[in-house]
């Protein structure tokens, strides 16, 4: 009773502190409104690893009203009028070749049991539909992305299996190279490529994401994973939480080349708002992030633009972005920059609905489509802590995957899946 009684009296605080900002700022009295008809989607929070790491995952020790250790609490976020969010189920590249899917499935259960835990607050959600039934009852919409295709230990039957468990997004490589995808690392000269973008087994999982209807997010990848995806997917891609790089030349951040392409096949990048991807120094303000936004409108236009702010994922913030209650500060921004509404709209939550929708719909066009069952050569995975059950000869699977893999390409290439 006394959490709730503290939790009441603060979130009136924020409330009240939001009213007094937008009587003095007729910018955050417009933004506040349209947050109210609109849902502000955040593409990526890694507040379900904050909660392994502060407390072990055992949720039953924490209270998310009163939590003050993160950027994200109950109060923050409906004083952030956050609509929906895409929580990162993601475990550390260390993992690789160990226990990946094992602490993977655990972070995808934490976001299950915190959506239990406050049904009043979250609601579990998977659709575009899920999304607006939440917002409808005042809820945040809580989806759920596996952040690093190292959490799949290569194996496209642990990729379904994640997708019922409600995974809608999977970032295909997080800051390590998978045996099938090259990560951003490669393109500062850090690390070599070993790919050349994807192998024919990340061409395999790209396909089979499209037939399941799973969010492909290439925040994280090199620029020839970037290009190559967008060239091949038959659904619209996002970058969870990524920046734009002419504003910021960090190579997280996207070019203004794929920019276009993105616009071309109609995905999103989701803004992200850590100092380093922001400024590429320790110290941003809130016009520098929305000089982001505002360069991918200039580039790209209004409707490839969202929100990943990378809440409880990153160690500086912006001035004024410190948590998610401030995320309305950014729309205010963008309503003084002369952005309309309907642009506005489309940042917060309409292109994001868009893209999933569009996956949906390319998922439903595919529901004839048999699941990919031919497994990664057994040489490309072959470690101390890898067995070979069911692999009769090593590369022996090879050549029909490369081989279906090529018909099927050939087949999209002469047929154009038609989804409107």
């Amino acid at each position: 009773m006394a959490s709730k009684v503290i939790s009441a009296a603060y979130l009136t605080l924020w409330i009240s502190s939001s009213v007094f900002t937008s009587a003095q700022d007729p910018y955050m009295t417009r933004a506040l409104e349209l947050m109210s008809k609109t849902p502000l989607i955040d593409g990526h929070n890694d507040l379900p690893w904050q909660l392994r790491l502060q407390f072990n995952n055992e949720l039953n020790k924490v209270d998310l009203n009163t939590l003050e250790t993160t950027h994200t609490n109950i109060p923050k976020i409906k004083a952030g009028r956050l609509g929906a969010q895409f929580w990162s189920a993601y475990v550390p590249c260390e993992s690789q070749y160990k226990d990946a899917v094992r602490q993977t499935l655990e972070q995808i259960d934490v976001v299950h049991r915190m959506c239990e835990k406050y049904p009043e607050t979250f609601m579990f959600a998977t659709s575009s539909q899920d999304i607006m039934e939440a917002f409808n009852t005042n809820r945040t919409a809580s989806l759920i992305g596996v952040e690093g295709g190292h959490s799949l230990d290569s194996s496209l039957a642990t990729l379904r299996t994640m997708y019922h468990l409600g995974v809608r997004y999977l970032t295909l490589t997080h800051s390590c190279n998978t045996p099938w995808a090259d990560n951003w690392l490669v393109d500062t000269g850090s690390e070599p490529s070993q790919h050349n973008g994807l192998s024919t087994f990340g061409k395999q999982l790209i396909l089979e994401m499209n037939r399941l209807g799973m969010l492909i997010d290439l925040a994280h990848v090199t620029e020839a994973v970037m290009n190559q995806v967008l060239d091949m997917s038959q659904a619209p891609v996002i970058f969870s939480h990524s920046s734009a790089y002419s504003v910021c030349p960090h190579k997280r951040n996207v070019p203004d080349d794929v920019l276009l392409k993105v616009k071309q096949t109609g995905g999103i990048v989701m803004v992200n708002f850590y100092n380093d991807y922001v400024t590429c120094s320790k110290t941003a303000k809130i016009s520098n992030v929305a000089d982001h936004f505002d360069h991918i409108k200039k580039v790209a236009g209004a409707g490839i633009i969202g929100f990943g702010g990378d809440y409880d994922g990153v160690t500086r913030l912006p001035e004024g972005l410190e948590d998610v209650s401030k995320v309305p500060k950014v729309v205010a921004e963008l309503l003084r920059r002369g952005w309309t509404d309907e642009e506005v709209n489309a940042a917060l939550g309409n292109n994001l609905l868009r893209v999933l929708s569009q996956a949906e719909k390319v998922r439903d066009a595919l529901k004839e489509t048999r699941p990919d069952d031919v497994p990664i050569p057994y040489d490309e995975v072959k470690n101390v802590c890898r067995t070979s059950y069911g692999y009769r000869s090593a590369g022996a699977h090879h050549s029909l995957g490369a081989a279906a893999l090529l018909l099927t390409l050939a087949l999209q290439a002469l047929i154009p899946l038609s989804v409107s």
